[in-house]
């Protein structure tokens, strides 16, 4: 299960929409306890495509090792978000042949500027398809957001 509090979930929608009609992308960040993974701070990265920016996103190298580096005693990279323009919230088959297991990959559907459905996906540890992964949105903080 992947624990997101409402400010950040917010935060997503907002990047999503202020990207559209590009996809957005960032870093779901936190810490892993008795199997729930508790975002305590997202972090948005810029969609470093050089084309179809509508339908694909690319978090680039040095990004992920700049935000790896940057990581505080305990946190993990727990999976990525990115948004799918005028597309329902479900991963593509682009989304399946360049994911990874373990990671949870959150969705956000957005519609004509405005964002609506919100999942969050785990690949199968074979690469054969994603599994929709149970996902709770607090009200109260998990821990600061980042949008940077």
């Amino acid at each position: 299960m992947l624990v997101i509090d409402r400010t950040q979930e917010l935060g997503i929608r907002r990047a999503a929409e202020e990207a559209y009609p590009n996809e957005c992308c960032g870093f779901l960040i936190g810490a892993v306890a008795n199997g729930v993974r508790t975002v305590t701070r997202i972090q948005e990265s810029a969609n470093e495509r050089s084309d179809s920016l509508r339908n694909r996103f690319l978090i680039g190298p040095r990004e992920m090792l700049r935000t790896e580096r940057e990581l505080q005693e305990g946190e993990s990279v727990l999976g990525f978000f990115h948004s799918h323009p005028d597309a329902p919230a479900r991963p593509s088959e682009y989304d399946r042949s360049h994911a990874w297991p373990w990671y949870s990959y959150l969705i956000v559907a957005v519609r004509q500027g405005r964002s609506e459905e919100l999942t969050n996906w785990r690949l199968q540890e074979d690469r054969s398809g994603f599994t929709l992964e149970q996902m709770e949105v607090r009200n109260e903080a998990t821990g600061p957001s980042e949008l940077a």
